[in-house]
């Protein structure tokens, strides 16, 4: 068993309940923790043997694309979309962090782990 990780992955997006954070936007922060059995690419040294860390990258910024009201959602739809192209993963954690929140005081970030 193998662990990839995508971390620290930013984006500025617009996402939020409100009105003003659709309209302002804000950047988010995503870190990937990818479970598979790596051990074919381990001997081959060949990409096609593996999970395209590339590959994963552009399909969280397309997801990251599409407005969401919530963290939650965002998260469930990035954990779909990579399992959906990379059946071979058997495990994955998503944590979604929101910079800055205008939450009425000074807060770095609110995130959600799923």
């Amino acid at each position: 068993m193998s662990l990839i990780s995508l971390e620290g992955m930013e984006f500025f997006a617009y996402h939020g309940c409100y009105r003003e954070e659709q309209l302002v936007g804000t950047k988010f922060i995503i870190d990937l923790f990818i479970e598979a059995d790596l051990s074919k690419s381990e001997k081959s040294d060949n990409l096609s043997d593996t999970i395209n860390y590339q590959d994963v990258y552009c399909i969280v910024k397309k997801e990251m694309e599409t407005k969401s009201f919530l963290l939650e959602h965002i998260g469930k739809r990035i954990l779909t979309s990579v399992k959906k192209h990379f059946p071979e993963i058997l495990e994955a954690k998503i944590k979604v962090s929101k910079m800055n929140p205008q939450l009425g005081g000074k807060i770095k970030n609110v995130s959600i782990t799923l």
